[in-house]
């Protein structure tokens, strides 16, 4: 009897290791890296400024840390800006630039991305850097390092490694955007494929969703999904109905219905503090989004979603997946279409 109950207790153990292995150690080195040349390998590298710049990252760690400390809603809103550049022509820091009048206009003026801000941090961030190094550090490699910095501020420590080396890109089309970015109504399906198109895994997908653990959404966002999901005035019913109550509490008829200054957060266990609440909510079906709710439409995204309850877990593959993820398409010294430009908001 006794040896029963040791086998039945161990099983489960036994069964998530296995699962953590599959998803933590199977698939990389001792470095943390995807065992597969491609994207980054060699052509970014760790601490690229250390003669031309010195002291680049580390002032860039210290205005972001300043800003975080001071108004820590900073660290969604950087990762968030850090995200869209990313799935729209590679991290380019495209996202950036303004529009120019006479000129297509720019993905920051796509209707997914108006409600980014935090760009002035890198404005900020960039002048300084300009003054100590003229033409030397690209806006790319600031916002990467800014999204790195305002999340792990409040583990005093960086949660991963960023390689820089990117130059900038000279091309911003709100069409892009509108057409490349994963939307918060998407099916799994849908974001699957772009996130492959990324070259970013299913692992990637639930790690990197993960990140809806900081921050706010607007409730016209996720209005559809508690006032007429159907067309028929019905609520999603894969939503935990105590927690569409409450998203109906916080916000009015009207703001679900319209974009307005209605917010909620993003992760019911709080959405200030980087860690696995966001799969802990997840499981009981309070994913905020349609694209939340997704990953549990797919056996094996919803397998990920429950190992990555364990914290340590989920930083460790959310770390591997930022660095592919700030790896999509770079563009290098000597790539066409490149420059360091001098003010993030123009090109040179």
């Amino acid at each position: 009897m006794a040896k029963s109950l040791e086998i039945r207790f161990l099983f489960p153990l036994v069964l998530f290791l296995v699962v953590l292995l599959c998803v933590d150690g199977k698939r990389f080195n001792n470095n943390g890296h995807k065992m597969r040349k491609g994207r980054w390998e060699g052509k970014l590298k760790m601490n690229f400024y250390h003669k031309s710049c010195p002291k680049a990252e580390e002032i860039v760690n210290e205005i972001v840390s300043k800003k975080v400390a001071e108004n820590p809603s900073l660290a969604p809103k950087l990762l968030r800006v850090h995200y869209h550049d990313c799935f729209v022509r590679g991290c380019d820091a495209s996202l950036l630039l303004d529009s120019v009048a006479g000129k297509a206009v720019s993905e920051k003026e796509a209707r997914p991305n108006l409600s980014l801000s935090g760009f002035e941090i890198i404005d900020e961030i960039k002048s300084i850097l300009e003054k100590r190094c003229p033409k030397t550090v690209s806006c790319a490699d600031i916002l990467t390092l800014a999204a790195r910095d305002a999340v792990s501020y409040e583990f005093e420590r960086p949660l991963w490694n960023v390689f820089t080396g990117r130059v900038d890109g000279r091309v911003s089309l709100a069409t892009e955007a509108a057409r490349d970015l994963p939307s918060a109504g998407a099916n799994f399906t849908t974001l699957q494929k772009l996130f492959a198109e990324s070259d970013l895994d299913v692992v990637d997908l639930v790690a990197l969703s993960g990140a809806h653990t900081i921050g706010i959404a607007h409730c016209g966002v996720f209005g559809r999904r508690l006032l007429n999901f159907t067309g028929k005035g019905d609520t999603d019913p894969s939503l935990n109905p105590s927690y569409a109550s409450f998203l109906k509490s916080e916000c009015s008829d009207k703001s679900l219905r319209f974009n307005s200054s209605a917010v909620v957060g993003m992760d019911p266990t709080g959405p200030l503090t980087f860690d696995s609440g966001y799969f802990v909510s997840l499981l009981k079906n309070k994913g905020l989004f349609t694209s939340d709710a997704a990953l549990l439409t797919d056996p094996y995204a919803a397998h990920i979603a429950s190992v990555f309850q364990n914290s340590e877990t989920f930083l460790d593959q959310f770390g591997r997946s930022m660095v592919k993820m700030s790896s999509i398409k770079v563009l290098t010294l000597g790539d066409q279409g490149g420059e360091i430009r001098r003010n993030c908001r123009l090109v040179n």
